[in-house]
């Protein structure tokens, strides 16, 4: 018999496998149904370099609706950095290092549940601010901990957002509404991608380490510091589990692989969850309940690209992971390989290389019939058939795109009054 510590362990970890997220595009369709009429369902596509979000259609043709400037209070902004040195030299460190000699202006967004806002996380800027869709004013300002924000998630009923302060090692969970924050919890070094379980009761949270050193050999993995998944409980904000990548990456003799998980999707049925780590050409499929990788799956490489892990933009290899609706095929962004493909989940076998510039993104179409993935090299986004595994269509965007998200704006909207 189990000691009582090891039985509590396991119950918490089935507790997890019946709670976490599913799809996308799930989550999306319970925010819209409890939204109300008047809206229409869009992608917000952020383009992270000109501080722009372009609103697009969300299946379909994906054909441009409108377009969001998310700096509108670039002037003040800058002047605060401008006259604080430490912020100065954050900003400049951004731009320096994880921006590519860029700065950060748009990396995640999400709607309101009206489709009157959108809420946007600003790296260079180390805040979340919401955007009056009619306007194009800003509702409401939170400057995160730190100096820099990262990646967001929303709450399936929508009212709330988690957002990464990553110089912090902290997550914050703001009310969607008002950028009042509702708690906050520690986390790993630099947390990275969020997810809120399907049921609103579970947050998990990556965190990826130093990505942007040139300690990249897998001899100096160590250096990048402490990476692990923080699941808390999203009510209370107090932890509940820590999974640690590395040791369940070495139970299997894949003590060479990064334990930085990277962005992540779990399965339909709430019991598989498959991420990517850095510097890998594919990715894992880990089961909740067992807390075990169950599954690896290596994508091809493109004899183009270097092998020198120093050239491989913040430690990724392969970064943007999505999965259909019905959870028999994912999408993988090939980001440094220049393609996305198609997988079929049973056998975990791709389909055709769909040739991209720079993936960094994959999402699902509104309808769920196609992958959606952001070309940052090409300020494009591409829809690949999920059933085909071809491409479907492009769309141009603005400079650099990086997180799609889908939302909602109101039915008539063609973007900020100002614009």
């Amino acid at each position: 018999m189990p000691a009582p510590r090891t039985r509590h362990l396991c119950s918490v970890a089935a507790a997890l496998a019946l709670t976490v997220a599913a799809p996308a595009t799930a989550a999306s369709a319970t925010t819209a149904a409890s939204a109300g009429s008047g809206l229409r369902e869009v992608m917000f596509v952020g383009n992270n370099w000109d501080g722009t979000a372009d609103v697009i259609r969300s299946s379909g043709d994906f054909a441009k609706i409108g377009r969001v400037n998310v700096i509108p209070d670039k002037a003040q902004r800058m002047a605060e950095i401008n006259a604080d040195p430490i912020k100065w030299i954050y900003f400049t460190a951004i731009r320096n290092g994880v921006g590519e000699g860029h700065d950060q202006f748009a990396d995640d967004m999400y709607s309101t549940p009206d489709g009157r806002s959108v809420v946007v996380s600003r790296p260079s800027f180390a805040d979340v601010v919401s955007i009056d869709l009619a306007t194009g004013k800003i509702n409401w300002r939170f400057p995160v901990a730190g100096y820099r924000a990262d990646h967001m998630a929303v709450s399936p009923d929508g009212t709330r957002v988690a957002v990464s302060a990553s110089t912090a090692n902290t997550v914050h969970v703001l009310d969607i509404g008002t950028g009042r924050q509702l708690g906050s919890f520690a986390t790993g070094d630099k947390p990275h991608e969020n997810i809120f379980t399907k049921d609103g009761k579970y947050i998990w949270n990556m965190s990826i380490g130093d990505v942007n050193t040139s300690l990249d050999d897998p001899g100096w993995d160590w250096t990048k510091g402490d990476r692990h998944i923080t699941v808390v409980d999203a009510t209370t904000y107090k932890q509940v589990k820590v999974i640690d990548m590395r040791q369940r990456l070495d139970a299997i003799g894949l003590k060479n692989f990064s334990d930085a998980v990277r962005p992540a999707v779990f399965s339909p049925d709430e019991s598989k969850l498959y991420f990517q780590v850095s510097f890998f050409n594919g990715f894992l499929e880990y089961d909740v309940a067992g807390d075990r990788i169950t599954r690896v799956k290596t994508l091809p490489k493109n004899p183009a690209t270097s092998e020198d892990r120093t050239t491989w933009v913040n430690d990724s290899r392969h970064h943007g992971l999505s999965m259909n609706p019905e959870g028999t095929k994912l999408c993988v962004a090939g980001t440094m390989d220049d393609y996305a493909t198609v997988v079929d989940r049973a056998a975990l076998q791709e389909g055709p290389l769909v040739t991209a510039s720079k993936p960094y993104w994959a999402t699902v179409s509104g309808d769920g019939k196609d992958c959606v993935i952001s070309e940052s090299g090409a300020d494009q986004v591409t829809a690949i058939d999920f059933a085909t595994g071809e491409k479907v269509t492009s769309v141009p965007v603005g400079d650099h795109p990086q997180r799609v998200r889908l939302g909602h704006v109101q039915a008539d909207w063609t973007g900020p009054s100002g614009s």
